[in-house]
Formats: C-alpha cells, sequence, structure tokens
C-alpha cells in the first residue's frame, strides 16, 4: 500500500475516473490517469534498475476505484512492483491560516491568522472588506476576482504588490504560497518558496469560490462574462480544458492576424481551422458536459432560497452545435475575410439563464437575481466539491444585501445545513453579520477593518 500527496494530479484523475471506460474519449482518459498514477508511483518508489530514469517504469492498469472523502483509492496492477496493490492518493482540504498582504488596493500591510470554519469580516464601504476577499482570491486563481489591471491592484504610490498565504493541505502538511507583481508585469509565484514553472500549474491547488455583488454581470452583462466564468470553474477543476482553452485562444489569436492581412492565404487558414478543430471540440464537450450537471443544481439551490416561487433553469448556447468547426469555419470564411476576425467558435460560447421560461436578465427582479446568483455558486460549490472529493473555499463578499428576510433564513440554512469547508463572510452590519454567525457555530472568528486596517474582534 502507497501513500502520497499530489493535489494537482487528483484533479485530473478524478475527473477521468468519474466517467470510466464508456466510450473512445473515457478510455483515453482513464489511460491518461493511469500513466499519471504511474508517473507519481515511480517518483516515490522508482523501479531498481532503471536508476531514477523514466525508462523501465512498466504499466499501471486500473481495475476498481472508490472514492473516500478525503482520498482516491485505486486497485490496480503495477509492474515495476509485480503484484497487484492498493494504491491511495492522499488529498485534504487546503485551509487558509495566516494571510499576509502588501500593498494591495487600499490594504498597506495586514498580518492575519484565521479559523478553519467561519470568518466574518465587517466595516464600512471602501474600506477593505472586499479587497481582502480579493487578496485570498488571488492567491488562488493568480489573478484579481474582478474586471481590472495589474496596476488597479497596487495600493496608489506603489510600484508592487505581493500577497503570502499558509495553508493546512490536511494530512499533516501545509504549504506556503507567495505571489509578486511588480509594475513591469513581472509576476513570481512560489510554493514553499520554490517558483512555478508555470503559473498556470497552480490553478486548481487551492479550490475556491467567489459570491459578489459583482457577479450581476453574470446576468445583465454579455457573454464574455459568462464565458469567464466557465473557464474559472473548469480550469480549477480539469487542467487539460485550461491547457485547451489556452491552446484554442493561440490560434484563434493567429488566424485572426492572418484574416486582418491584406490577402489572407486561404490554404494557410485552412490548415489553422483544423488544429483549432481539435481544441474547440473538447472545449464544447467538456463545457456542455459541466453545464447539463449544473443547471439541474442550480435550480434545487434556487428552490430551496425562494421556497419554490420560480422555476430556473441553464441553456448553452454554441456555434458547435452546428457541427464541427472546421466545416462552420469554412462556410463563413469570406465573411471572416470581410469582417477581419472569426466570427464563429468557442469564443462566442454563452449560457441563457432562465426563469419560468423567460430570459432571467428581462424578467428577473434585484432579489431574483440575486437569489439566482447564490444558487449559481452554490451549485458550482457542490459540483468543485464533488471533482475534488473535498469542499474548495467559499469567499461569501456581501451576499446578504439585496435579500428579503425569508431569502437570507433560506440561505443560512443551507450554509449550516451542508458539509461546508472554510468560508469568509463579509458584511458592512457587525450586529446583522454577529447574528447571523453565531446561530450557525461558535467555531468562527470576527475581524473589523477600517481604511485596509484590519484588527481581529
Amino acid at each position: 500500500m502507497l501513500r502520497f500527496q499530489d493535489r494537482n494530479r487528483l484533479i485530473q484523475t478524478l475527473f477521468c475516473l468519474d466517467i470510466l471506460l464508456d466510450g473512445d474519449q473515457h478510455r483515453r482518459l482513464l489511460r491518461k490517469a493511469e500513466r499519471d498514477v504511474l508517473k507519481h508511483l515511480t517518483t516515490i518508489a522508482p523501479d531498481e534498475n532503471s536508476n531514477g530514469s523514466s525508462q523501465g517504469r512498466g504499466t499501471v492498469q486500473i481495475r476498481s476505484v472508490q472514492k473516500p472523502s478525503s482520498m482516491l483509492v485505486i486497485d490496480g496492477f503495477c509492474e515495476p512492483f509485480g503484484k497487484v496493490m492498493e494504491i491511495i492518493i492522499c488529498v485534504g482540504m487546503a485551509i487558509l491560516k495566516k494571510l499576509v498582504v502588501q500593498d494591495y488596493r487600499n490594504i498597506g500591510l495586514a498580518e492575519l491568522e484565521f479559523s478553519a470554519n467561519i470568518n466574518c469580516i465587517s466595516g464600512g464601504n471602501g474600506e477593505g472588506k472586499t479587497n481582502l476577499m480579493d487578496a485570498v482570491w488571488y492567491l488562488s486563481m493568480t489573478k484579481s476576482a474582478f474586471r481590472s489591471t495589474e496596476r488597479d491592484n497596487f495600493r496608489y504610490g506603489t510600484d508592487a504588490f505581493s500577497l503570502s498565504g499558509v495553508y493546512d493541505m490536511g494530512n499533516s502538511l501545509s504549504s506556503r504560497f507567495s505571489i509578486r507583481v511588480s509594475a513591469g508585469g513581472d509576476k513570481k509565484l512560489k510554493r514553499d518558496d520554490k517558483p512555478y514553472p508555470r503559473i498556470s500549474e497552480h490553478i486548481g491547488e487551492l479550490p475556491v469560490v467567489m459570491v459578489s455583488p459583482d457577479d450581476v454581470s453574470l446576468v445583465s452583462d454579455s457573454g464574455e462574462d459568462r464565458r469567464r466564468f466557465l473557464n474559472m470553474v473548469l480550469s480549477q477543476m480539469d487542467k487539460e480544458y485550461l491547457s485547451d482553452v489556452q491552446q484554442y485562444n493561440r490560434l484563434l489569436c493567429q488566424r485572426n492576424s492572418v484574416l486582418k492581412s491584406s490577402s489572407p492565404d486561404a490554404s494557410l487558414l485552412e490548415i489553422m481551422d483544423s488544429r483549432m478543430e481539435v481544441y474547440a471540440s473538447r472545449i464544447y464537450e467538456r463545457r456542455n458536459e459541466f453545464i447539463s450537471a449544473l443547471s439541474p443544481v442550480v435550480e434545487k439551490y434556487y428552490h430551496m432560497l425562494s421556497g419554490g416561487k420560480e422555476s430556473v433553469c441553464i441553456n448553452y448556447r454554441s456555434d458547435l452545435e452546428k457541427g464541427a468547426l472546421t466545416q462552420i469555419l469554412s462556410g463563413l470564411r469570406g465573411r471572416d475575410m470581410a469582417l477581419g476576425y472569426t466570427s464563429a467558435g468557442p469564443q462566442r460560447d454563452d449560457m441563457v439563464f432562465m426563469m419560468d421560461g423567460h430570459p432571467m436578465k428581462r424578467c428577473g427582479s434585484q432579489g431574483q437575481q440575486k437569489s439566482f446568483l447564490v444558487s449559481l455558486k452554490f451549485a458550482q460549490y457542490e459540483l468543485m466539491k464533488s471533482g475534488f472529493g473535498v469542499p474548495p473555499m467559499l469567499l461569501l463578499d456581501d451576499v446578504f444585501d439585496k435579500l428579503d428576510m425569508s431569502r437570507t433564513a433560506n440561505l443560512l440554512s443551507m450554509v449550516a445545513g451542508n458539509d461546508f469547508g472554510q468560508i469568509f463572510i463579509t458584511d458592512s452590519n457587525k450586529v446583522r453579520l454577529e447574528g447571523i454567525v453565531d446561530g450557525i457555530t461558535e467555531d468562527r472568528a470576527y475581524f473589523e477593518t477600517v481604511n485596509g486596517s484590519f484588527r481581529r474582534l
């Protein structure tokens, strides 16, 4: 029996094994999971004859899988060890124990230690509550939760900011993650003082879900915000998806450059279309799969929040519903040449939020839209929790605003009645926040902020 820590690889392996051996794509994913397991087995216990090299590692065959809440148990045959063995990949929930923020937005310097359960931050508008939440988000996603440039994140008069967090990773292990961003665009990300080869390797290491007032853009604004939401969720859960989106966007930029030229080369465009099709089809399949799973969970949470007053669902719209991307782009080539950009593909995908058969954007009140967005994020939380095997961190920024008393009470029952992990909550009303949280748990910490300075109460 072998045990080893690898949260990043577990994300992909769990996804692979959730859809065991049902079709060619699923078999391909399973084979990749077997290679990944073998890679890490030989890292911790290499074949004596291989001298630590990548040769002579043999094979792994996964035969059965179990997923307890904190580990993945794989029963399979590993050739380097010459016997049937049980492989246990342990995974713990990441808990932020200590956070250091320097020169981030209006926060000059803050050093805070948190509860593993619920953390409450109160203070007036513009004092720094949301900035602290955004700093926690940034450590997970390596970017702000809001649409802003890096320059907007620097405290006034400074040319750099730094964030550092010490996390309990479970199983008596802890790690320190740090990131420093300078005005020149240099971004340095480290784990335990060791730089990441690529920043994208960090995504999914510290799973996080955030509910904030800015979420209203998911209902009211363009499809770009909704695609950003899809990419943010799926990139945490599936590293192959993140890679596919990056590769597709790179090719899309190249194709648009060709289309902008004075005389676009049709044969070159045809080659590029074929390469883009590989990534586009996988992006479409993963998004379609995710939204199909997401919609009924959103409806469940909305029913809990609203008391069954309305019915909601999510519809997925994509150009790829019409067929393969190569065929679509071939038919639009003349139009794209005239426009100077690519007019079809995953970059135009969208989600339509519906309430009682009508678009939420047109018929939903502020309270109904807020209830829907909270339900959307709680559904995201549930799917991520299922995928990771442990609950992600939950950030609730000013979530009680614009909810009536009954919906607020329903929201509290949702938080209290589920197996949530670490939670951060902000509210401008300290008395209301204490009244809400004290009714849920005694394991909590209270903080107050004034002008970017924080103190524990």
